[in-house]
């Protein structure tokens, strides 16, 4: 499941055979956009069975597009489900005490740190400008 910056919704489940495909865990879709991720061989078998607002992968190739759908579940609780799923991988991650790892997180960590810090500088480099251009003036404990 992603969510993107516009608010959308894209699910995905993954089919590794036809018995697979035909489960009852088959067609469980709750986003906007709804895909299989298959093989070519099994797209071959299933490709007549697929419904026609469902898109399917194959590896990193999307071929068939999926038709944008209303959500069927609250658009807050999927956000609430995939923050809990991302604790979850987080703890674990973290339980894990893998050297490369957290050495991996640090590093993240220092250059989310080091952007923060260029971003703030060139956010009051450009504030200097406007007030000596316009003449507005404003402090710098603001914001």
């Amino acid at each position: 499941m992603t969510y993107d910056t516009k608010g959308i919704w894209r699910c995905y489940e993954i089919k590794i055979s036809k018995s697979d495909f035909n489960s009852k865990a088959h067609n469980t879709f709750v986003g906007n956009f709804n895909y299989y991720v298959i093989t070519k061989e099994l797209y071959e078998q299933i490709k007549d069975e697929i419904p026609k607002h469902i898109g399917v992968y194959i590896g990193d190739w999307c071929v068939k597009r999926s038709r944008r759908q209303d959500l069927i579940v609250d658009e807050q609780i999927l956000k609430n489900s995939m923050i809990r799923s991302l604790s979850r991988e987080t703890e674990k991650v973290i339980k894990s005490e893998s050297l490369t790892v957290m050495q991996s997180l640090n590093k993240q960590i220092r250059n989310a740190k080091k952007d923060a810090e260029e971003y703030k500088n060139k956010y009051w480099d450009l504030a200097r400008k406007v007030q000596a251009k316009y003449g507005i003036g404003w402090s710098r404990d603001i914001g």
